[in-house]
């Protein structure tokens, strides 16, 4: 399978590229120090048509695909993973439930905002007791035949893109009902997703997270007392919520792997720049074998990770199976992300310690990649029950 970019997607790649280091790298580190949620940057993403890369047109998208996606952001996690996260929750969390499983009437009414990065929106799916276990949901949305209305109860946990001052909407999964009990059971929870507008009535957002990266990226607890929104809210089928977001997940397990791919490349980016600049004993480190055979490992796992992700948005693209593919891109380039940062510090010395590097950013940055989106222990389960093997 040839995965060299097309000059389409090799032009993105570039815009992207130059974007990340002269606009972002001077203003990230600032704005990461204090963690604040980086607006100008992100009108500036909305303005280049980044948050619409793979929504068609016809929704105020750009018309790409998602290994479009990929490469934004793979480049911007480069520089830095506070602003690639918050365009990857933007779309693939965001905007992407609406596109794929939507009306007609709630493409047209959300899309266009969220593709232009005028609005954000955010995916409710964690809760404080469920975490990898998502079918356990216990938030819950009763349809009030009176009013038409749901009427939503519960809590949700770890939202990236909740709270900030643009945000619209936070698509939530509740169960509504249960399927017919038999002797076995009581019957099993209906799950579905409904969209629930910012500033609704009962619906309250937490302050930030104290977080140990991501730091210029919003994530939030948020709950939902007797929240009210019209049954039209309602996302796709009625018990199908789950199997949707599932879906979601299995494309942003790729989104994901192609941001690690970058923190991963990033790291590769400031151990050579340091190696060049940094002496000691009267020469560049660099010219250590030592440095120089650390470097080597981590551009080879930096480019076997962006091999595996290039091959799951190709499956993806191309309208074939991709699960197993997206699992285990995501699973070794989290592990890579972590493995470079590591030694990224490890070569900058007491420097890597301090926050004026990069590398710092990027080693604090890491270790959630191998939680979110799916833990790595989840990415092994999945491939192995593709593989077949049922526990």
């Amino acid at each position: 399978m040839d995965h060299r970019l097309t000059p389409e997607h090799e032009e993105l790649r570039r815009t992207v590229e130059e974007f990340a280091h002269d606009v972002v790298a001077p203003k990230i580190g600032d704005l990461y120090e204090r963690h604040e949620f980086p607006y100008e940057i992100v009108r500036e993403m909305g303005r280049m048509g980044l948050f619409g890369l793979p929504i068609p047109e016809e929704y105020g998208g750009m018309g790409g695909d998602y290994l479009a996606l990929g490469i934004a952001l793979e480049e911007l996690a480069r520089v830095d993973s506070s602003v690639a996260i918050t365009l990857e929750a933007g779309v693939s969390l965001g905007a992407m439930p609406i596109f794929r499983f939507g009306t007609e009437e709630q493409k047209r009414e959300w899309l266009p905002r969220l593709c232009a990065g005028e609005a954000l929106g955010a995916f409710g799916l964690t809760e404080p007791d469920g975490g990898s276990d998502a079918g356990g949901t216990r938030t819950t949305a009763v349809l009030d035949e009176k009013t038409g209305e749901w009427v939503i109860n519960g809590s949700k946990c770890f939202i990236t893109n909740s709270g900030t001052d643009i945000t619209a909407l936070v698509t939530v999964t509740a169960v509504t009902g249960r399927t017919a009990p038999n002797s076995t059971s009581d019957g099993k929870p209906l799950i579905s997703s409904i969209i629930v507008p910012s500033g609704t009535p009962g619906f309250t957002v937490a302050a930030p997270y104290s977080k140990v990266g991501w730091n210029s990226s919003d994530t939030r607890e948020l709950s939902f007392s007797d929240v009210r929104v019209p049954a039209a809210n309602l996302l796709g089928e009625e018990g199908r919520g789950y199997a949707q977001f599932l879906r979601i997940l299995d494309e942003g397990r790729i989104a994901i792997s192609a941001l690690a791919t970058g923190l991963a490349q990033g790291c590769v980016d400031e151990s050579l720049k340091y190696a060049r600049e940094r002496h000691a004993f009267g020469k560049p480190i660099g010219s250590n074998q030592a440095i120089q055979f650390k470097i080597a490992d981590m551009e080879m796992r930096a480019h076997m990770s962006r091999i595996g992700w290039y091959d799951a948005a190709s499956r993806l693209v191309n309208g074939e199976p991709f699960k197993k593919q997206a699992a285990i891109a995501k699973l070794y380039s989290s592990t890579v992300a972590v493995d470079n940062a590591r030694e990224a510090t490890q070569i900058h010395g007491g420097y890597g310690f301090m926050n004026e590097y990069p590398v710092a950013r990027m080693w604090r940055d890491s270790k959630i990649l191998e939680i979110g989106e799916g833990t790595s222990e989840v990415q092994r389960m999945l491939i192995a029950r593709e593989l077949g093997m049922q526990a």
